[in-house]
């Protein structure tokens, strides 16, 4: 991850907190983020130092869809390489997701789907997996995932059903360990 991608992630986190200038303030307080400022983001190569201010918009209304965009593109290093803070943020997503009052909740669980997919295991004996996506063992961010999602099972199971199709359901209940 060269300086410049982290530059655009950046960039593109303050565009957004210029359209929607009240928006970190939605979550402020929001017992699922408790923590989400301690962790040291920028340890993580190319994340932005921003990620708290996205999750708290989270919580907005109006800036939840595009909060949730941002926060995608600011957690994947490119189409198929999931940041290493993945794993980080997994945590206060699915607490999050968990709050049936959150506003754009569906799209929440899109973007968790999202995250599950992209940690499914990348075996060795799927040479044109390997080749495209890496193997797991390049990749640890994936096995991250996968602890952070069976860490929090309970979480995944009471999941709502009516709010993603049932493909997202079973990918994040494979990912949990629960299937």
């Amino acid at each position: 991850m060269c300086a410049t991608d982290r530059a655009a992630k950046d960039a593109a986190i303050a565009r957004f907190t210029g359209a929607y200038p009240r928006a970190a303030d939605a979550g402020a307080g929001h017992p699922a983020l408790h923590g989400c400022e301690n962790v040291r983001w920028p340890a993580f190569p190319g994340c932005p130092a921003a990620i708290p201010v996205i999750l708290r918009a989270l919580a907005d209304r109006t800036a939840a869809s595009e909060a949730q965009r941002v926060l995608v593109n600011s957690l994947f290093d490119s189409v198929t390489e999931m940041n290493a803070a993945v794993p980080e943020v997994l945590p206060f997503l699915l607490r999050l997701a968990g709050d049936e009052r959150l506003p754009g909740r569906s799209g929440l669980l899109d973007c968790l789907v999202e995250f599950a997919e992209s940690a499914e295991p990348v075996g060795g004996d799927d040479e044109i997996a390997v080749l495209w996506l890496g193997s797991d063992s390049d990749h640890p961010e994936r096995e991250g995932c996968r602890a952070v999602f069976a860490d929090h099972a309970r979480a995944v199971a009471m999941l709502p059903e009516g709010l993603i199709t049932a493909g997202g359901r079973a990918t994040l209940r494979r990912a949990a360990g629960l299937d």
